[in-house]
């Protein structure tokens, strides 16, 4: 055990050293930490060329060069002292950081556990000038090219207790390439060059976030994203978003930056995730490269020695801010964008449905499909038409036969338009067959497509119901569909005391349930959207998720968990036949609906085979 440290020892000045000791304890964590703070320098300096290289992980060796404005002999020694930089003079300035480095602990941090030289030559000066070990040294001439190169050799060469908590060579060289990926996805207007024990690794040469993103985060990210660009007031965020059905098990493949700077910030996180909340499935991560550019008096950095995390003034008009952007690029699906889904393998990945179908598909059918596929409830040309979709709901409102709210123009037989394999107005195409009572076959003008009817009708309907919900708060009355005969069933006290306290709850849901006696509920109306499920289970459903969230909380904080249950007990189930104009009504909602790609338990509805993916099958061509 260590001796006991004594009680009667004096308070005492630090030495210097011990103090850039301990400060580098805060900074340099380990290489990688190193290396951001360094790159953080160079770009603050202007650089648009950046080599960074390293040896057995960064712990021999860190020399990273850049192009920027170089620093002037004189202000070297400054370079190296502690509480020294160029960044702020001010409170003013450290309430307004618009630059990545600024606390000027950094380079005496490094010199204090390695040995460090700086080397750097401005554009108006004849040679570059070179300082080593520590703002005590001497500045002396050297040869180099405009711009600065820092070379930190032996790193925790006089503090080994640190350096015995290092992991291996390949790990802390894994943690330095993940600081210079975060970096270069930040900046493709700068390249970037990385080296790893004299062998070239990555080279990125300047571009735009499109091509850089592609190359850092791979194809597979590049072929499944979604552009976003939206500002309001002084916020903007912009990047790509991943499809959910591209998403992964880890969370590896998310980068967030506020002004230019890298953070992992929960705040934003929990944005992106929320805006993923009915499209992700199960404990899956969606992948995105996003920035949030903002004034820096509205963000504060400097709450973290590492500036990893950050502190917004307002925080939830940020957090709202980001959720509703990311939340409109992923409701402008494949299908109304008239594009296609990712190809089958990325629907694989998602992984796990066969006892999901299990569970929700091997039931008995209740009414028709014609009965449940009725047309909107409200007025043509209002809001609920569907917001941005591929066309108006008019041009296929006769396939709906039989329904009970069936518009009032005549009901003709759906015929599809001529040379339909060239027809971009229906980018699902138009029914073929149907394989297993799970599956519609449909030719477009790519290929073949392949829709799971009851994932795909589910989101329908699911879609619809947030609508109608929606719809409340504009002043307009949920549509319902009183029973001819109320449904009554057994319920125990709990379940009688739930309908009881809370009526108005479920009224706002679309819900009359009636308290008969001490045991028995009547259920007198649904929601319209609903009407031909089994208003028994719908009715326990609503009063289990009441009872245990609360009634205002299930209508605000769990809404799309119960809408969500209540549209799978609705939508058509496998094993059901549909004939061809019902699986193109199928479609074509699809098409009209936001969000369509996945269902709301995050799998995807649909995918593309395209006629060269066929040709490879049967080897055509070869």
């Amino acid at each position: 055990m260590n001796a006991p440290i004594s009680a009667h020892r004096p308070i005492q000045a630090l030495p210097d050293q011990l103090i850039s000791q301990i400060a580098a304890g805060e900074v340099v964590e380990r290489p990688s930490a190193v290396v951001k703070e360094l790159l953080e320098n160079a770009l603050d300096a202007g650089a648009t060329q950046i080599t960074v290289r390293l040896e057995e992980g960064g712990v021999k060796r860190i020399a990273i060069t850049d192009n920027g404005r170089g620093i002037a002999p004189e202000q070297l020694p400054l370079a190296l002292a502690r509480h020294a930089t160029s960044k702020i003079a001010s409170l003013t300035d450290l309430e307004n950081v618009a630059t990545l480095g600024f606390r000027g602990e950094a380079l005496a941090s490094i010199a204090a556990v390695a040995a460090v030289s700086v080397t750097s030559r401005t554009a108006d000066s004849p040679h570059a000038w070179e300082i080593v070990g520590s703002h005590h040294g001497t500045v002396a001439p050297s040869s180099g090219a405009h711009g600065t190169t820092i070379d930190v050799q032996d790193l925790y060469f006089n503090t080994p207790a640190r350096r015995k908590f290092l992991k291996s060579e390949q790990t802390e060289y894994g943690h330095c390439a993940e600081v210079v990926r975060r970096i270069a996805l930040a900046r493709p207007d700068v390249a970037f060059s990385l080296s790893h024990n004299g062998r070239t690794i990555d080279h990125w040469n300047v571009s735009e976030m499109a091509r850089r993103s592609a190359h850092i985060l791979g194809n597979d990210f590049a072929e499944a994203r979604l552009a976003i660009d939206e500002s309001a007031g002084p916020l903007r965020v912009h990047g790509y978003a991943g499809l959910p059905t591209a998403s992964k098990a880890r969370a590896d493949g998310q980068f967030f930056y506020v002004n230019g700077r890298y953070v992992r910030d929960k705040l934003l996180v929990h944005a992106v995730r929320a805006a993923y909340q009915d499209v992700l499935h199960g404990d899956r991560f969606p992948s995105y490269v996003l920035a949030l550019d903002l004034d820096p008096a509205l963000v504060d950095v400097n709450v973290h020695p590492s500036k990893i995390e950050v502190r917004f003034r307002d925080s939830r008009a940020v957090h709202q801010f980001v959720f509703h952007a990311v939340q409109r690029a992923l409701a402008k699906t494949s299908a109304t964008d008239h594009g296609s889904v990712p190809a089958p393998q990325m629907a694989a990945e998602v992984g796990g449905t066969s006892s999901w179908r299990r569970e929700h598909e091997q039931t008995s059918f209740g009414a028709q499909l014609s009965a449940t596929y009725s047309p909107s409830p409200y007025p043509p040309g209002s809001r609920y038409d569907g917001p941005g979709v591929a066309q108006s709901m008019d041009s296929y409102g006769a396939l709906f036969a039989g329904a009970s709210n069936a518009a009032s123009a005549p009901v003709t037989p759906y015929t599809a338009p001529a040379q339909t394999t060239s027809n971009d107005e229906y980018p699902l195409g138009f029914a073929l067959a149907q394989l297993h009572g799970i599956y519609i076959l449909a030719q477009n003008t790519k290929g073949l497509v392949l829709v799971d009817m009851h994932a795909a009708h589910e989101r329908i309907l699911y879609e619809q119901l947030k609508n109608a919900l929606d719809a409340q708060v504009g002043g307009q009355e949920m549509q319902v569909q009183a029973l001819l005969i109320p449904v009554t069933f057994f319920a125990d006290a709990v379940e009688v005391g739930t309908a009881q306290e809370n009526r108005d709850t479920l009224q706002a849901l679309g819900f009359d349930i009636a308290a008969l006696s001490p045991t028995t509920l009547a259920v007198r109306s649904v929601p319209a959207l609903l009407k031909n499920a089994d208003a028994q289970t719908l009715a326990r459903d609503v009063l289990r998720d009441v009872r245990e969230f609360g009634g205002s909380r299930v209508l605000i904080e769990r809404r799309n968990e119960l809408l969500g249950t209540l549209a799978c007990h609705t939508a058509v189930r496998a094993n059901r036949i549909l004939n061809q104009p019902e699986m193109n009504a199928l479609l074509r909602q699809m098409e009209s609906t936001e969000r369509a790609d996945q269902c709301n338990h995050g799998r995807p509805t649909w995918v593309q085979l395209d006629i060269s993916s066929l040709d490879k099958l049967f080897l055509r061509g070869q």
